[in-house]
C-alpha cells in the first residue's frame, strides 16, 4: 500500500541540499520545494516551515532557509519560525551575483533576506 503524498518540509529541503552541493542542483530543489509548498493549506504550510533543519554545511544556505521560512511565513501573515531568527551572515551574499543582478537584488530583496544579509530578487522565488 501507497503512503499519503506529504510535501517536503524545511527540514527536508535542508536534508536535499546537504546531500547536493551544486548550486545548480540545490536552487532546483529550492524550486521544487517552493512547488510542493505553494499547494498547501496555510495550516499544512506553517507545519512545513517549524521544525529547524539541520545544517547544510554551507552557513550561506542556512541562513538562506531562514530567510525563505520567515518569507513564506509573512506571506500567510505569520511571523517565521523561532529557529531562524537567529541565523544571519556577516557578509552580504548575492547568490545570483552578475552586477545587474547584484544591483537589482539590492534594491528588491526581501525584507527577512535583507536583514540576514542575503540579496535575493523576489521573482527568483517564484516558481514557473
Amino acid at each position: 500500500m501507497r503512503g499519503e503524498y506529504r510535501a517536503a518540509s524545511m527540514a527536508v529541503l535542508a536534508n536535499w541540499l546537504a546531500h547536493h552541493s551544486d548550486e545548480e542542483t540545490r536552487w532546483r530543489l529550492v524550486a521544487e520545494f517552493l512547488e510542493e509548498y505553494r499547494h498547501e493549506s496555510p495550516v499544512t504550510r506553517l507545519v512545513l516551515l517549524a521544525t529547524e533543519p539541520s545544517d547544510v554545511g554551507d552557513p550561506r544556505w542556512d541562513v538562506f532557509l531562514a530567510a525563505l521560512a520567515e518569507y513564506l511565513a509573512a506571506k500567510d501573515g505569520h511571523a517565521g519560525p523561532p529557529w531562524a531568527e537567529s541565523r544571519r551572515l556577516r557578509q552580504f551574499w548575492f547568490p545570483f551575483n552578475t552586477p545587474a543582478a547584484r544591483v537589482d537584488a539590492f534594491v528588491h530583496a526581501p525584507a527577512s533576506f535583507r536583514r540576514r544579509g542575503v540579496f535575493i530578487h523576489p521573482q527568483e522565488l517564484e516558481v514557473a
